[in-house]
């Protein structure tokens, strides 16, 4: 996602380097054995993503204001670039005044190497689940699915700026306008109910994912 910037930042030395931001968490990098066999561990990077701001997707349009955090390590191996992804956590949001929250989860698939038409891809789905008045649903329940989940071509509204420069922090602004959002999954015979309450299927150009980005990045030492 940052692989001009993060690949062009020579890593500190030793105690030299600043401390980690305290509110980036940097204990799901991936760990060197993880990368690929001719990957050389002192040009690569961890980055840790923190992203907020907006999810509108069939009859759902919410903020997201907790942080969906993101972990992953990039580089390159023969020139090439190369990616590890390490983690996500995301806490669920309530769905208006439904009685549903909706859990933002990694769908499998991340591709964070930015050019001139995307910032990266990302594969997501949304866990489902009840906070009152409904049965207890299927722990499978979700919009989009391992094995079809929603795909992400984020591109750029806001161009990346570093924040600190050590530790190096940069923000940027990213969205997609233009996926399709599924019907609901594995969610028994409440699905038709779940569909309805949440407006799925919702078609290409219905639906909006926007975000703020702030991202630390840490090398390999």
């Amino acid at each position: 996602m940052l692989a001009g910037l993060c690949l062009g930042v020579a890593p500190a030395q030793g105690s030299e380097r600043a401390a980690d931001p305290p509110e980036f968490d940097f204990s799901a990098c991936p760990p060197v054995d993880e990368f690929p066999a001719e990957a050389d561990p002192g040009t690569w990077r961890c980055e840790v993503m923190h992203a907020t701001g907006h999810l509108r997707m069939g009859r759902v349009d919410v903020p997201l204001t907790e942080p969906m955090k993101i972990t992953f390590a990039e580089g390159r191996v023969n020139g090439e670039f190369a990616q590890v992804f390490g983690g996500m956590k995301a806490a669920p949001v309530r769905v208006g005044r439904t009685p549903l929250t909706l859990t933002p989860q990694y769908g499998g698939y991340s591709d964070f190497e930015s050019d001139d038409t995307r910032r990266g891809e990302f594969a997501i789905k949304f866990a489902v689940r009840p906070t009152h008045g409904l049965p207890v649903l299927p722990r499978g329940c979700s919009v989009g699915r391992d094995t079809a989940p929603i795909h992400l071509i984020l591109k750029d509204t806001e161009p990346t700026r570093v924040i600190s420069p050590n530790p190096l922090v940069v923000t940027f602004g990213a969205q997609d306008t233009e996926f399709t959002a599924p019907r609901t999954g594995g969610c028994g015979h409440l699905g038709r109910m779940l569909d309805h309450a949440l407006g799925l299927p919702s078609a290409s150009g219905a639906n909006a994912f926007d975000m703020k980005v702030r991202v630390a990045i840490r090398p390999y030492e």
